[in-house]
C-alpha cells in the first residue's frame, strides 16, 4: 500500500467519524428541543386546568349566605302637646310590640379575586360587607289619644324609626353577625383549601393565608 493511498483511507475514516459525531449530536438536539417543547406543553396544560379549577370552585362559593333570628321589642310611645303654658295639655300614648326577623347575610357573587396563574397565587381583593334587613311587624296596644293630639302618619313613622334603631342595638350585641361572619369563612375556607391541595397560595390584604385559622384572624380582625 502506498503513502498515498494510506492518507485517504486515514482522510476517509476521518470523514465517518465526523458524520457519526455529528449525527449524534443532530440526535441529541432533536430529543433536547423535543423533550421541551412536550414538557412545557404540559407545564402549560397543568396551568390552564389549575386556573379553571379555581376559578369554578370560586364560582361555587358566589352564593348568598345568610343567618336569621327573631327579636322582639315593647315600647310605650308618648307625646304631649302643651297649650297657655304649659296650663292644658294633650296627650297621647300606645304600648307598641315590635316583632321582628333579621337576616344578616354577605353577597359572594362580590367577592373580587385575582389569579396570578404565573406564580400560582389567587389574591382575594375584596370582601363585601354584610347586608342587614330587618323585617319588623309593629303592633298598637292600650292606644289613648285625644281630639286635639291624635295619632298621625309622623307618628307611626317615628315609632318605626325607633323600633329599628332599639333591634339594631340588639342585633349588635348578639351574635348573629358573628354566625354569619363564620359562614363566609366557612364558604371562603373551600378556595383556601382546593389552592393548598394544588401547590397554590391564597392572599388576603396583601398576606399569604396558610390555614383556616390564619383565614379566620385575617377576616374577623
Amino acid at each position: 500500500m502506498t503513502q498515498q493511498t494510506s492518507q485517504k483511507i486515514s482522510f476517509f475514516r476521518v470523514i465517518i467519524e465526523l458524520r457519526k459525531w455529528f449525527v449524534l449530536i443532530l440526535i441529541a438536539l432533536v430529543l433536547f428541543f423535543g423533550y421541551k417543547y412536550f414538557t412545557s406543553k404540559s407545564d402549560s396544560s397543568t396551568v390552564e386546568y389549575d386556573t379553571a379549577l379555581i376559578q369554578e370552585q370560586i364560582k361555587n362559593v358566589g352564593k348568598l349566605v345568610v343567618t336569621e333570628g327573631h327579636f322582639s321589642e315593647v315600647m310605650t310611645y308618648k307625646d304631649s302637646q302643651k297649650y297657655l303654658g304649659n296650663l292644658i295639655s294633650f296627650d297621647k300614648k300606645a304600648l307598641v310590640v315590635i316583632n321582628a326577623d333579621v337576616t344578616v347575610g354577605f353577597d359572594l357573587s362580590k367577592v373580587k379575586y385575582d389569579i396570578d396563574a404565573e406564580n400560582k397565587i389567587v389574591t382575594i381583593t375584596n370582601i363585601p360587607v354584610e347586608e342587614i334587613k330587618i323585617s319588623p311587624d309593629i303592633k298598637y296596644y292600650n292606644v289613648d289619644q285625644s281630639t286635639f293630639n291624635a295619632f298621625t302618619g309622623n307618628d307611626y313613622n317615628k315609632i318605626n324609626k325607633i323600633a329599628k334603631e332599639n333591634l339594631a342595638k340588639k342585633i349588635a350585641k348578639s351574635t348573629l353577625k358573628s354566625n354569619a361572619k363564620n359562614r363566609l369563612i366557612s364558604e371562603l375556607s373551600k378556595i383556601l383549601i382546593v389552592t393548598n391541595s394544588m401547590g397554590w397560595k391564597l392572599q388576603y390584604n396583601g398576606q399569604v393565608v396558610e390555614d383556616n385559622t390564619e383565614l379566620q384572624q385575617k377576616i374577623k380582625g
